[in-house]
């Protein structure tokens, strides 16, 4: 939610109000990242530090939420699991994180219910936070499970603050019915896979790019059947790779694991879902068959029930098969 916010809202959020330029090409020079003027992890975060100082009512928080929405709607998405962190909606104002999470979790139900896309919320813990926030945002989302809120999602920078920490907080979300993603082998080795695979037992890793390092990080995601939210435009803006012909994307492919494509902060790096695939294809050498099944991937490592993912599944495939016929 956080890297999804549209220049023109931030401008007009803060526009009197804070020490931000108003002016929505300064803005975006400030805040957007582009693959000729990358980031190094710590200056990328630092992007995170100033849209914290954003959220100053509940009135913003509800829209930039609501909006999220409405723009992954227009680019046609059906499924949506939208990260948020509470501990950074709440810095501004001191708000309760509780109350954040229920007018986000409003804003959203009520954005998508016209809209014809579905949401969920993933609840996101950040690695340089104590861990007695990590537990109360495990606390409060395990109370909103079944209300919208599916799981956790560590995140931050791996390198200086690894997962070890959270393993507690994290087993036992997962033990009261949470789904896990965690950011790892982005930028720090294959470590970071293996113990968020093994130790965390997360279903997902996010970027995951150095677990092909390991062979037994590789192993180990195939053998939990894990599924790789693979980022290559964000990568490429963060300096985890030099050129965008560089992503290890067909490689994990050819090793087998389970790949799909996201955005990670589409606010931030200026792209959309469609714009990712597009550059794969033409960077990466992927076929549409290919295209195909990492997008019905994402939709098997969907945290919904098996009916869901079988019904998602096959609006899917139809969807295919109109946009072949039109073609």
């Amino acid at each position: 939610l956080e890297g999804s916010l549209r220049i023109s809202t931030i401008a007009e959020i803060a526009s009197g109000r804070l020490d931000l330029p108003a002016d929505p090409e300064r803005l975006k020079a400030l805040l957007k990242v582009s693959p000729n003027d990358p980031r190094s992890p710590h200056q990328f975060l630092g992007i995170f530090r100033t849209l914290r100082s954003l959220f100053l009512s509940p009135e913003i928080i509800q829209r930039v939420a609501s909006e999220a929405v409405e723009d992954a709607a227009k680019e046609g998405i059906r499924y949506l699991e939208l990260r948020f962190t509470p501990a950074a909606l709440s810095e501004a104002r001191g708000f309760a994180m509780g109350e954040v999470m229920d007018w986000v979790l409003e804003a959203v139900m009520e954005a998508a219910r016209p809209l014809g896309i579905d949401v969920r919320l993933l609840a996101g813990v950040n690695r340089h936070e104590p861990v007695e926030i990590a537990e109360q945002v495990a606390s409060l989302a395990v109370d909103r499970m079944g209300h919208g809120v599916v799981g956790l999602d560590l995140a931050g920078d791996e390198s200086e603050h690894p997962a070890e920490p959270f393993a507690g907080v994290l087993r036992g979300a997962r033990q009261a019915g949470l789904h896990l993603t965690v950011h790892a082998g982005e930028w720090s080795g294959p470590q970071e896979v293996f113990y968020a695979l093994d130790v965390l037992e997360a279903e997902r890793i996010g970027h995951g790019v150095r677990a092909l390092e390991d062979p037994k990080a590789v192993a180990l995601a195939l053998d939990r059947n894990a599924v790789f939210e693979v980022t290559p435009t964000s990568n490429l803006c963060t300096g985890v790779i030099g050129s965008p012909d560089e992503h290890p994307l067909p490689e994990m492919i050819q090793a087998g694991l389970r790949v799909t494509l996201g955005t990670d902060d589409p606010g931030i790096f200026g792209i959309s879902l469609a714009d990712e695939y597009a550059a794969a294809i033409e960077h990466l050498d992927l076929s549409l068959e290919t295209v195909k099944g990492m997008i019905l991937t994402a939709a098997q490592g969907a945290f919904l029930t098996a009916r869901e993912k079988r019904d998602l599944e096959q609006d899917l495939v139809k969807s295919f098969w109109v946009s072949e016929a039109a073609a």
